[in-house]
């Protein structure tokens, strides 16, 4: 087999009062890299805390040239299924299209324009840390706008799939080493930023702070979120 593939899995614990360190998730993530420089991203999502739960299974191909090919989602909330769907970006007639399904939705079919746009926001912390890979770190620090289309608007990604679009800074703050459960690694530092007037969602995201591994694979090594939220993300295993 010619293809290559990156696994592992990250603990989400919160520092909330009363919780500090307490495990409220888990993230199982697989990458396989292509010889051709396509990745198909797939991750299994559990958040326990708060309520309702939410359950996660994801698979996003991501072109050569970085631009997404496809998103497939579904989603269960509180035990219950909450939807499924399908999202596609079709260069050719430069169009975002979703397919998808759900109790609250019923059958959903879109096609929105896509006009310049960065990447599909696809909600495992493990794709944000890929997304890092926008960034041009020859430049040193510094700050740009992303553009992202994405399944859902929540921060916990916890509604049916239906064509969402935001807008974050990201900011590239430096290199930085970094020790976890699975081990110390040489990391790039960045930062999610929402600084939109609506906030992601209608509710501004709290700074999402990441360590990411100095490397092509871009495997998030830690991430702190404060805010309301106080989540942090902890790689736990990794193979390679």
């Amino acid at each position: 087999m010619i293809h290559r593939n990156v696994r592992g899995q990250i603990r989400y614990t919160s520092m909330k009062e009363g919780m500090e360190g307490q495990e409220r998730g888990r993230e199982w993530f697989n990458f396989t890299h292509h010889a051709d420089g396509s990745v198909i991203m797939s991750a299994q999502c559990e958040i326990e805390e708060p309520d309702p739960t939410v359950l996660r299974n994801i698979i996003c191909h991501i072109g050569p040239d970085r631009k997404p090919q496809n998103l497939l989602v579904h989603l269960t909330l509180g035990d219950e299924f909450l939807g499924s769907g399908w999202m596609r970006y079709d260069q050719a007639n430069d169009q975002i299209t979703c397919e998808s399904f759900g109790p609250s939705i019923g059958r959903n079919s879109e096609t929105r324009d896509a006009g310049e746009f960065d990447a599909f926001g696809t909600h495992p912390v493990v794709g944000d840390g890929f997304s890092t890979r926008l960034m041009d770190t020859s430049q040193g620090p510094h700050k740009r706008k992303l553009r992202f289309f994405l399944p859902s608007p929540d921060h916990r990604g916890a509604t049916p799939p239906q064509i969402a679009e935001v807008e974050m800074t990201m900011e590239y703050v430096g290199e930085e080493e970094k020790t976890v459960e699975a081990g110390t690694f040489q990391c790039r530092r960045y930062r999610y930023v929402d600084d939109s007037d609506e906030g992601m969602g209608g509710v501004t995201h709290p700074d999402f702070d990441m360590w990411v591994t100095a490397d092509d694979d871009s495997v998030l090594v830690y991430g702190s979120i404060d805010g309301y939220m106080m989540n942090r993300y902890e790689l736990v295993e990794l193979e390679r």
